[in-house]
């Protein structure tokens, strides 16, 4: 049987409801699905939405940014956050605006982020962030500088509660059939592109990245 998360106050979907995910199957395959999540806090009564890189393991979200900055002094202080990702997957062109939607995939995830100082554990959260981006690069990278260590924040975030909403289907106006415009669904599909290689690297040894494959 899969595990759920619980649904509390700030987690219950309460519009929507026959789209709502509560699953740990669909909620880590949205958070796997992408690299890029937002996380929302507040500042004494002002809201901040922060778009930045993120990864999972087991349980627990990772991202990372600057250690001087607000988004991770603020949540390394023991502040509550709300971390979500969101998949555009479709237009949904239906024969009214009012039936017109997406197909989407989405979570919001609740918890209290963490700074990791465990040195060995920072590196190894490193090399798990780089194999997400592109396998088997970490150990080919100059190592990091101590400097470099120090400015960078790593914040982990168990995952108390989710909530996932997905929409994955055509119009729902078949009843409006005879109405005469083109009903249905335009998918759209996000793909990786060729490495374009950097200016200053024309002379360095030929190794391309293992692209990845995320959930796209």
């Amino acid at each position: 049987m899969t595990a759920e998360f619980k649904k509390s106050d700030r987690s219950r979907v309460r519009r929507g409801l026959k789209r709502a995910r509560y699953d740990t199957e669909t909620v880590y395959a949205i958070l796997d699905s992408h690299i890029l999540c937002h996380v929302g806090f507040s500042v004494n009564g002002q809201p901040h939405v922060i778009p930045t890189s993120h990864w999972r393991e087991g349980n627990r979200l990772y991202w990372h940014g600057s250690s001087a900055s607000g988004m991770v002094r603020h949540l390394s202080a023991g502040n509550p956050a709300c971390v979500t990702v969101s998949q555009l997957d479709g237009l949904v062109l239906a024969r009214s605006g009012f039936s017109t939607s997406v197909n989407y995939r989405s979570v919001m995830c609740y918890g209290v982020p963490e700074l990791v100082t465990d040195e060995a554990e920072f590196d190894r959260q490193m090399e798990l962030f780089f194999e997400r981006l592109a396998p088997g690069r970490w150990p080919q990278l100059r190592p990091m500088t101590t400097q470099e260590r120090k400015a960078t924040g790593m914040l982990v975030m168990e995952i108390e509660d989710a909530a996932a909403k997905v929409r994955a289907a055509p119009p729902g106006d078949g009843e409006e059939a005879d109405w005469p415009v083109w009903a249905g669904v335009v998918p759209l599909v996000q793909k990786l592109q060729a490495p374009e290689v950097a200016p200053e690297g024309e002379a360095a040894p030929l190794n391309h990245p293992v692209l990845p494959t995320f959930g796209w």
